[in-house]
Formats: structure tokens, sequence, C-alpha cells
């Protein structure tokens, strides 16, 4: 039987229940016992897949192929684990499956209510998820209070009284706001959210206390009081230096041991001696390193989560310390004092995944420009497809060349929509999505990087490179490294006559682990170094 500990949030959105309940995972899982972690979110979209950045930022992928929340990435990134379409569950989605039974007869006739089709759904999640881990986490997305939420904690609290006593913990985690005029915590606001959480019939077992300063133990005795918490049980999650340090500082106050006792688990010493050897590369560089990261979500880095946290990946792999320099791709322009001025002190050019015709010129001015200067590039997803197009232009001499994403009726489509996209409609979860292998070739950069002949990587696009092109490019020296051999899809180019140009048509950000950094970004920060 698995262990079920439930994360909610009070008073703030944005407080670090992701991260606190990530951290929880490694330790737990330190301790020799088996995780997974889940996300409920409340929000009535199927899945962020559709929604702008600015209103969610990125969209993390999952090895089979779910769209999801950017949390499951600081979950995998954390437990070091591949999670599935299992482990995000939004209101969308129940409701799509409550509505499709009732469509389809499943209700008998019924009326279908909140209560029970609704949580009961939600219910079958949790017990669906648990097969074989000694524990699940499970993260309830938003703050206590908010309406959208309530189908989710009231699933919970039923859930509690349908598994075994004392097999199901629930950890609240809260803010401790600092008032400068007063120069004090307050612990007024955690007290009300907790009683908020207390009337939906859930009591926490356990607080987490979000601070700017060291909470004391007069203030944990106060909050254990009013909140019906033992002090032993609350816990300070003060802000940190990196997010990896969090698992460290939780250990410090004792919070896995305190959740195994809580929840009848033997109490066992953790091994963690490569999450502090990767604190301390970290914390401790050797070396510094600037990557131009060029995208037009500049403004909002959570749009570029996953890609950022890589770059840091790959920095901790050669003891480094990654500056990365944001660069507005629509900030760009064809005047070489712009491009000189923008990239004068950068080792390396990294172009993200994306959607849509804003900033691809700028994007492409970026790629040119590495090519050019011998810069180490790396391109993925759009990346690889901008580089592309601007080598076909530039060297191959077809100066119409163009993807049909951007320009229907370009006289050279290298860049065109799958067979199997063509006449989709919904733009929802139809895309090429989840792992796929891809086969590397000999005497490239893509294999000596990855030390094998094949791999399996992560996708998220609707176009892909034109077969018909390869000859002509492959005779100007850009070379496919890397193919999918069942759709004969080039997967990897790079140039064979620069010192480090390699682009993908994957997202390898999505798998680059802390202590176990993805090749194509420590192979960047390596080349960056020696440029």
């Amino acid at each position: 039987m698995a262990k079920y500990i439930f994360v909610t949030g009070g008073v703030a959105s944005s407080l670090g229940k992701g991260i606190t309940a990530a951290s929880l995972g490694r330790l737990l899982k330190a301790r020799g016992y088996s995780v997974t972690i889940q996300k409920f979110d409340p929000y009535l979209n199927v899945d962020p897949g559709t929604m702008n950045p600015y209103q969610h930022g990125e969209v993390f992928v999952t090895e089979d192929g779910m769209e999801t929340d950017l949390d499951l990435g600081h979950y995998e990134r954390f437990i070091d684990e591949n999670l599935t379409r299992y482990s995000s569950v939004t209101s969308g989605q129940i409701f799509y499956a409550v509505l499709d039974r009732e469509r389809s007869g499943g209700y008998n006739g019924g009326t279908v209510q909140i209560i029970p089709h609704v949580t009961n759904e939600i219910k079958d999640k949790l017990y669906r998820i648990a097969h074989d881990r000694d524990v699940v986490i499970t993260e309830i997305g938003g703050t206590i209070g908010d309406i959208e939420g309530q189908s989710f904690i009231e699933a919970i609290r039923q859930f509690q009284w349908e598994v075994p006593r004392g097999d199901v913990l629930f950890i609240h985690v809260s803010l401790l706001p600092y008032l400068k005029s007063s120069q004090e915590l307050k612990t007024k606001p955690t007290q009300h959210s907790v009683k908020q959480l207390q009337s939906q019939g859930i009591q926490p077992n356990m607080l987490v206390c979000r601070s700017d300063y060291p909470v004391p133990q007069e203030m944990r005795e106060k909050l254990a009081q009013f909140c019906n918490v033992p002090a032993k049980y609350i816990i300070q999650n003060l802000d940190a230096e990196t997010l990896y340090e969090v698992p460290l500082m939780l250990e410090g106050e004792g919070f896995a041991d305190k959740v195994c006792e809580a929840l009848g688990l033997e109490i066992r010493e953790p091994d963690l001696r490569d999450w502090r050897e990767v604190v301390e590369r970290f914390r401790r560089p050797e070396r510094e390193v600037t990557i131009a990261l060029v995208g037009k979500y500049i403004q909002l880095h959570d749009a570029y989560l996953s890609v950022a946290e890589a770059l840091r990946h790959g920095g901790i792999a050669h003891r480094a310390h990654v500056n990365i320099q944001w660069v507005q791709a629509d900030d760009l322009t064809e005047e070489g004092a712009n491009l000189d001025e923008i990239f004068a002190n950068v080792d390396g050019i990294l172009v993200p995944g994306g959607f849509g015709s804003r900033g691809v010129e700028g994007k492409m001015l970026a790629a040119k420009y590495a090519r050019e200067h011998n810069i180490p590039y790396l391109g993925i997803c759009l990346g690889l497809q901008i580089a592309v197009i601007e080598f076909m232009r530039n060297v191959c001499g077809l100066k119409g060349a163009d993807s049909t994403e951007f320009n229907p009726d370009t006289p050279d489509p290298v860049i065109d929509i799958m067979e199997d996209q063509k006449g989709k409609v919904q733009t929802g979860g139809t895309m090429r999505l989840g792992h796929y292998r891809c086969a590397l070739k000999p005497g490239t950069k893509a294999r000596e990087l990855y030390g094998t002949d094949a791999v399996e990587e992560r996708h998220r696009h609707r176009f892909e490179f034109n077969n018909r092109y390869l000859n002509a490019m492959e005779a100007h020296g850009m070379i496919a490294s890397g193919r999918n051999e069942e759709r004969d899809l080039v997967e990897m180019v790079e140039l064979k006559e620069h010192p480090w140009f390699v682009a993908c048509q994957f997202h390898p950000e999505f798998k680059s682990r802390p202590n176990r950094p993805h090749p194509l970004f420590a192979g960047l920060i390596g080349a960056a170094l020696e440029h």
C-alpha cells in the first residue's frame, strides 16, 4: 500500500509548493523509497498546450507525450524519474471525462453531480498512479479558498477516509509575511489559511512556512496553538541561492524524517552525496561562461525554464557559472553593428523552440552570426528549423527558402508540415509529442556527445525538415547527424566545418537533470568554455 502526501498552499500563489513537493520527493528517494509526484491543476483547460506562455510559462512534455504544467519539470529534475500523463490532472480533463461518460450512457441515466461523479474521477487518478510506489506526492494547484479548486479539495477530503488510517499526510505551504513597519513576521494570514482548509474538512498535519527570515521557536509554538499542528511539525522554508539547495535546507529542518515518522515509515539514513556535489559545484564554480538565449518571450523567463535549468546543469558538469544573456529576437537587425554589440561578450548562442513568425528573422540572424563567427550554437526545435532556413538561403543560394509555417507560398519549403499533421483542425494535444528514437551518424559531434548509436528524445512540433533538400544541404556542409529511421525524419543537423554548431528537432532540455546534465547542454558549455 502506498502512502499519500497532499501539498496545499495558502495566503498567496507562487510560494513554491512545487519545489517543496519536489524536494520532499528527493529526500524520500535518498532514503530508498520509491516516489512519484502528481499535480492537480484547477484550470478548465485540458492541458496548458494551447496557453500563451505569458499565462502559464513553458509547456513541459512527458515521455508519453502529455503537455503539462512546468512544475512537472521540477518534479523530474529533483526526483530523477520520468513521469507520465497520470502525473498531470486538470479540471478540464476531469470534466471532459465525466461528460464523455455521460454522453455515452455510462451513468445509467442518473443525475451527474460534482459529488460523487467528479470527485470519484479525481480519486481514480490517485489510485491509478500509486502502482508499485511507496509514496505518492500530490500537489494541489492554486491557493486554498479558490473556487475552482474546491472539487480537488473535496476529493482528497474523501480520499483520506478510503485508505487505511495513517497512510495520508496533509502538508500546507503558507506564507509568513514580514512587515517592515513593525519589523516582524506575521502569523495571522497563515492562521486564516489553515482555518479555511479546516472549514473544508482537512486538518493539515504539517506546516511549511515560506519566509524571508528565520522562524523562531516561539512563533512555531504560536502557530501550533492556533493551527492544531504540533510545533515539531512546523517547518521553515527560507529563500535559497539556487532551487537545488532547498532539499538540503529542508533536510536540515528534519523535514523528511518527520514525514516518515508521521506516516509510520522507517526512518533511514539518506544518501545525498550526489545532490550535495551538485550544490557544491553550483555554489563554487571555477570558471564562467556567457550564453545568449535568443527568444521572443524574453521578458518571461519561465517560458524557457527547462532550457535555462539545462544550461545551468551543463555548467555544473564543467564547474562553470553560466550567465544567461536574454536576447529579444525582435531586437536583432541586419546591421552588423547591432549584432556585434549584442553578441560581443557571448561564448555561445542558443535558439530554443517556439511557434509563429514573430522574431523568426532575428533568430535567423543569431544563427547566421554564430555560423559566420565560429561561436558555439545549439538550436532546439524551431532553433533547428531557422538554422536550416538561414543556411539554405545564404550558403546554398535558395533565397526564397522558408518554412510553410511562416510562408505557405514559399518556392523552397525546406521546412514543411508533417504528413500526419495536415488537415488537423484541433490544436490541443495534436502535435508530434513524446519520445521517439533518433539514430546517430558515426563520426559526428552528435554521436560523440551521446556516446551511443541511438537515443530517445521528447518532441513537440508540427513541422519538419523537407528531405527533398537533404542532398543540397549536405553538399554544402550541413549534415544530418541524427535521424528517425522509422519516419525517415531528420532529427539533428550540424556543420562539418564549424567548431560546434549542433541543432536538434527534439527538446533535450526536458531530459536534463542537475546530477545528470544532458549531453547537448554539457557539450555546448564545454565548447563555449573553449571558445
